[in-house]
């Protein structure tokens, strides 16, 4: 019996089975997040307490002020004026459920992606950054307040400003020219 499926190499295995054992981030990108963290709790640990709640203290007059104030609300301030049962626990599941999207977007980015792979890492970590907060307190600590004359942006902190930089950079990464998904790449 002379069969040459018998000596024939094995198939190769399904892309599936190829990447269930791949890392989904480098050292440089979990050294990111956590340093955004980082960042984030200690600049608004000592916001806490060195400045009263409501307080400011001018660091380039007419332009920008450290300014102690608290967010129960999302980003940009939304929803802070509004009151509803439960909402830090709302608040909390909303931004789980973002972080928990966010890092299923992440996992599905080539190594090759490092631009979208560094701005989702300034997400996260400032996403934690804020869910710690939410958790912990029941609002979020912002501080930098940037104005000219009497119009102010939101105040926000390091954390905001990670997941800015961070959408940035994963937007850069999306209209670049030649850019190529994981799912097309070798």
């Amino acid at each position: 019996m002379n069969d040459v499926s018998q000596h024939a190499p094995p198939p190769p295995a399904p892309p599936a089975l190829l990447t269930a054992s791949r890392t989904y981030a480098r050292p440089i990108e979990i050294a990111t997040i956590v340093s955004v963290v980082g960042m984030d709790q200690l600049t608004k640990a000592i916001v806490r307490s060195a400045l009263p709640l409501h307080d400011s203290l001018d660091l380039i007059p007419g332009v920008l002020d450290l300014t102690h104030v608290q967010n129960t609300g999302a980003a940009f301030g939304l929803l802070n004026a509004v009151d509803f049962p439960y909402k830090p626990l709302v608040m909390i599941g909303i931004a789980a459920i973002a972080l928990v999207a966010i890092a299923a977007y992440a996992t599905q980015l080539g190594f090759h992606e490092r631009l979208a792979r560094v701005g989702l890492s300034l997400i996260l970590g400032g996403a934690f950054g804020n869910l710690i907060d939410r958790a912990v307190a029941g609002h979020v600590v912002d501080f930098v307040d940037v104005y000219w004359g009497t119009s102010h942006f939101w105040a926000f902190n390091v954390a905001d400003a990670a997941i800015t930089i961070g959408a940035i950079l994963v937007l850069l990464d999306m209209i670049r020219p030649g850019r190529q998904h994981a799912s097309h790449s070798v």
